[in-house]
């Protein structure tokens, strides 16, 4: 698809292996990836990173934020930045993800979560009350 040939994704988990993981499928899926540990990494590398067009979050992670606060942080900071939240403790509603993101359960199916990160990315926004 030649959406992820320029598609940037951050993700960010605590457990390395996990992250590889998910790295290494969305890399070979044609996706670049960036990798985060927790929420403070994450924003530090927003704050640098060009064009990351979707955070892929665990909601479980140590630190100030945890993958749902980061969720919300990102969308009030970079409004453009999708959002794909995911949990193995928790399952919570794609509404109460911001701005039409997606809630992914773990342990995800790899080809599954590819198809949900595309279907994210390639949404349309939903419509910004200030552009009314």
């Amino acid at each position: 698809m030649e959406t992820s040939e320029r598609t940037t994704i951050l993700v960010v988990e605590d457990e390395a292996l996990i992250r590889m993981v998910s790295a290494d499928i969305l890399g070979d899926a044609g996706f670049r990836v960036l990798e985060a540990a927790n929420a403070d990494e994450a924003i530090e590398i927003l704050k640098r990173a060009e064009h990351v067009q979707l955070v892929f979050t665990d909601i479980r992670m140590p630190g100030r934020m945890d993958g749902l606060e980061l969720a919300t942080f990102v969308h009030s900071q970079w409004p453009d930045i999708r959002l794909v939240v995911t949990s193995g403790h928790t399952v919570i509603p794609d509404s109460e993800i911001p701005d039409g993101g997606r809630f992914v359960s773990k342990p995800y199916d790899l080809k599954r979560l590819v198809a949900d990160i595309r279907a994210v990315i390639d949404a349309p926004k939903p419509m910004d009350s200030e552009a009314l």
